[in-house]
This record gives C-alpha cells, structure tokens and sequence, in this order.
C-alpha cells in the first residue's frame, strides 16, 4: 500500500468518522456567513486525522504480522 491510499476502514472506524463530519457540518452552519471561518473545527479534523492514521499503524501492523 502506498501512502497515497487509504486504509481500509473498520466499521467503528467508518462511524466515527461520519460522527466528526456531521460535526464539522454542523459547526459550519453555525457560522455567520458575514464574517464567514470564525467557527474553529481543527480539533475534530485532528481528531479526524488521527482515526486515518490509527487505521494505517492497524494496517502496517497486520501486514508485518503475516
């Protein structure tokens, strides 16, 4: 796999994610459209990110263990 690509996803891991989208969406209605980007999401796309980088270390680790 090359680090290009997506991991494959578990199911807890698909929820989640979708979980911190409809957050991201949320937070994005939120804002006031005059001022527009005052709502801050970089902690749900850190935690985002961290999900897809926890998938990758799962990946690595079962590919080296066969």
């Amino acid at each position: 796999m090359s680090s290009n690509q997506d991991p494959r996803l578990t199911v807890g891991e698909k929820a989640q994610l979708a979980w911190y989208v409809a957050r991201m969406a949320k937070r994005g209605l939120a804002d006031d459209r005059e001022y527009g980007g005052r709502v801050d999401q970089s902690d749900l796309q850190r935690k985002f990110d961290r999900v897809i980088e926890q998938a990758r270390k799962r990946e690595e680790r079962a590919r080296k263990s066969k």
